[in-house]
């Protein structure tokens, strides 16, 4: 396979490792880029240095890897996580200026307080919220907004996978995790220079999952969250649900989605965009320049016949224009599993009926009997406990099917250490 005319992957980790398979099924090479010294552990099992025929690592000087890439006529630069959205945007501008997204918009592309200033300078409705490293603009702002008594989530710039986010319930104090985490390095590796503090907004939470190429915006999925507070830590993944595309919503999102990739410039490339719908209507949780993580397209796949990173291939391969929506083939949720307080696990034989039901598809559950866990406070540490994946024609079937996971887990004990009593616990 001829590496001339190469894909270049930055941070093909997550989801991103989904791109070397598919550009590799149309005879394209892929040269793998990495943003830091060593792959994130959060990123460790997605990692196979196999899948390139070159690997790169970024040691800060963007003039020497921009000379080692250069040679090679790459055909794109895709970030595939997070952590290397930032690189292959300069990467892009570059080797590829034709293909870049607005230069003069980049933070806007990674860095959350960046990413709402970009929104008002819009016109794009947006959080009230405001990004510092001085408490005493905070606590300013705060009075200024009308905010007093009121929730906030306070949470860094750059973080992600919803490290660092903290709700404060009215009546505490945000000073607690606004010193707590700023000047902290965030397991994505980042400082925390500054927080974001913002107002907490009420409503249902979606995501609007996009490949934009010349500024010509599609949408591959809409799926709606099921998050709860765990303890302190708010916003904790319960499930991931579909959404039909003839639901009232989607409209609605889509239009908001794609005011939002505009305010940010991005014109070329795929996003994963957190939105709540409030009773004033969408707003910005935030967007993020890459696939939506979690090897989410390859379910995306069996759920609409296609995703993101297929968009993204296709396009960039030479081959036809992806469709601006999608449709179902499938219903499909996402379960992920919950901890409420830490322990031990016993009794995770509870779980082996899930392969049996009608509507599994796949499931990614690490727990065994012994392990010691401890509360889940986000993302990572979510899919840490694994999760379960079930997809149906009949919507029933995975409502049904739904019940009896949880049923299941329910059935899970957690006993505290040291024990108290001597006896185990529900969680």
């Amino acid at each position: 396979m001829p590496v001339s005319q190469a894909a270049v992957i930055v941070d093909p980790f997550s989801s991103g490792a989904q791109y070397a398979p598919e550009f590799a099924s149309r005879g394209i090479a892929t040269v793998a880029v990495s943003s830091l010294p060593a792959v994130p552990a959060a990123y460790a099992d997605s990692w196979d240095p196999a899948l390139h025929h070159r690997i790169h690592t970024f040691d800060g000087d963007l003039d020497r890897l921009v000379a080692a890439l250069r040679p090679l006529s790459p055909r794109c630069v895709l970030a595939g996580a997070e952590s290397g959205v930032e690189l292959a945007d300069q990467l892009t501008g570059r080797l590829l200026p034709e293909q870049a997204n607005v230069p003069a918009l980049a933070a806007a592309r990674r860095d959350k307080g960046a990413m709402a200033q970009a929104l008002r300078d819009a016109g794009v409705p947006a959080i009230a919220q405001i990004c510092t490293d001085d408490p005493e603009a905070v606590r300013a702002w705060i009075d200024r907004e009308g905010l007093r008594g009121k929730d906030l989530v306070v949470k860094p710039p750059k973080s992600g996978s919803t490290d660092g986010v903290t709700r404060v319930p009215a009546g505490t104090d945000w000073r607690i995790p606004f010193d707590a985490q700023l000047g902290r390095i965030n397991q994505w590796h980042n400082l925390n220079d500054r927080m974001l503090v913002q107002e907490y907004a009420h409503g249902t939470e979606f995501v609007v999952d996009t490949f934009s190429h010349r500024g010509r915006h599609t949408v591959a999925d809409i799926c709606r969250y099921g998050k709860t507070d765990n303890g302190g830590q708010m916003a904790v993944y319960q499930s991931l649900t579909w959404v039909a595309p003839d639901s009232p919503e989607v409209p609605v999102l889509t239009r908001y989605a794609e005011a939002v990739l505009d305010a940010v410039g991005l014109r070329h490339g795929t996003a994963h965009i957190e939105i709540m719908l409030t009773a004033g209507g969408p707003r910005l949780i935030e967007i993020n320049s890459r696939p939506h993580g979690g090897g989410h397209p390859a379910f995306n796949l069996v759920a609409t016949g296609d995703s993101q990173v297929h968009r993204a291939v296709r396009w960039f391969a030479g081959e036809e224009a992806a469709p601006k929506g999608y449709h179902l083939l499938k219903h499909m949720t996402v379960l992920f599993l919950m901890a409420r307080r830490p322990g031990t696990v016993s009794n995770t034989a509870a779980l082996r009926g899930i392969e049996e039901l009608p509507s599994y598809h796949h499931s990614a559950v690490k727990l065994r009997d012994g392990d010691l866990i401890e509360v889940t406070r986000d993302l990572l540490a979510t899919l840490t406990l694994g999760f379960v994946v079930l997809a149906h024609p009949d919507p029933e079937q995975v409502a049904k099917d739904t019940a009896a996971v949880r049923a299941m887990e329910d059935a899970l004990l957690i006993t505290p250490a040291p024990v108290a009593t001597g006896t185990g616990g529900h969680r």
